[in-house]
């Protein structure tokens, strides 16, 4: 059976389940009327990042080197997707009383602040980052996308791991 999983092939895997946990999310955006958090948004952005690592290492189909250079790529994006989507659920727990206050939208802060200071709004999250608006198998939204985020890290780790070119 891990015959069949070729280096290609696994890169292939990580850009099509990306393309699964975007729908997912488009999904839950546009079919059921959920509107994401400035974390959200990070996250998705992390995941495209871990898709076009997976889509540009199979168009490579790279040797030994590469493939552990790719692994280590989307590895890096898949950590810091699942590290934003802990913070995620770090807020999701907090005592409502300590929840931060709600910000303004994600548009109008990439119009008036500097770049570094919208990137640190975003980390430090807001009030609608804390509201849990839909549960499947009793695990939120971020919860679900962590668990996704470890097993794309999971396949990256394999990559750089495997002896097979």
């Amino acid at each position: 059976m891990l015959d069949l999983l070729t280096p290609r092939r696994t890169f292939i895997a990580l850009f099509l389940a990306s393309i699964v946990g975007m729908g997912f999310a488009f999904w839950l955006q546009y079919y059921l009327g959920l509107a994401p958090c400035p974390l959200c948004m990070t996250q998705r952005a992390f995941l495209v990042l871990v898709g076009i690592t997976g889509l540009i290492a199979a168009l490579h189909n790279p040797g030994i080197f590469g493939q552990k250079l790719y692994g280590g790529l989307g590895l890096a994006f898949a950590g810091v997707g699942g590290a934003v989507a802990g913070r995620h659920i770090y807020l999701q727990n907090l005592p409502e009383d300590l929840v931060p206050a709600c910000g303004p939208p994600l548009e109008y802060m990439l119009d008036t602040l500097p770049f570094l200071e919208v990137i640190n709004t975003i980390l430090m999250g807001d009030g609608n980052c804390a509201d849990i608006s839909w549960t499947f198998l009793g695990l939120t939204i971020p919860e679900q996308t962590l668990l996704f985020f470890i097993a794309l890290g999971s396949a990256c780790i394999w990559q750089m791991v495997r002896k097979d070119a």
